[in-house]
Order: structure tokens, then sequence, then C-alpha cells
């Protein structure tokens, strides 16, 4: 009986392609299930053989402890080289867009908190 092995919703393409080696490597059957086009199904891994469940799942634990250690190790040399993304260097690249941003959230709020103010009247 088939068993799920791995969400990939909201998994880089990247992570998804690596988890998919990992598992070919190691001669697992597994098979994949895409997103469908509103969002309700689930886009994941799934194994044939339930045998080799705990297999699998140390395989990908270990890839995404590697991954992680990894990930973190780039950010820390782009953060020493100054190339980190940090929102200042976001509001110099793109200053158009924050004010943007900034816009949409003070009209939400606007609109969230009139009744209240309203109501304390």
């Amino acid at each position: 009986m088939s068993v799920m092995l791995f969400r990939l919703r909201g998994v880089a393409e990247d992570e998804a392609e690596d988890l998919r080696q990992i598992l070919a490597d190691n001669d697992i059957d597994f098979y994949e299930t895409p997103a469908d086009r509103w969002g309700v199904s689930m886009p994941g891994l799934w194994l044939r053989d339930e045998s080799r469940l705990e297999q699998a799942r140390s395989l990908i634990e270990q890839y995404q402890i590697d991954r992680s250690a990894r990930v973190r190790h780039e950010h820390e040399q782009l953060r020493q080289q100054g190339k980190a993304e940090t929102f200042f260097r976001r509001l110099k690249e793109n200053p158009f867009m924050i004010v943007i941003y900034i816009i949409m959230l003070a009209f939400v709020l606007y609109f969230f908190l009139v009744p209240f103010l309203h109501f304390a009247q």
C-alpha cells in the first residue's frame, strides 16, 4: 500500500529535485502527485512499498540536516561579505515597492480599525 513520504507544498524546486534524486539513487520506488490548479490537492512524494519507509525517511532527514547547514553557511558568508538581503537593501534597490506595501498595509489597518473606532464613540 502506498504511503505519503514527503509533502511538496512550499518546497523549492531544487530541494524537490534533490529528494527525487536521493530516492532514485537508493532504488526506492516512489511516485509524485502534483498540486492541482486550485491548490486543493497535496503535492507530494509517495512510497509504493511501505517496508522501505524508515530507510526513505532517514535519507530525507539526513538530507534536510545537510541542506540546513549548507544554507546557513551560505547565508553567513553573504552576511559577512555584506551581500545578504536585508530590509534596507530591498528599500535601496526598490523603494517604490516598499512604499506601495506600506500604503497597502495602512489601507488594510484603516478598514480593520474603523469599525472599532466608531463603536468606541
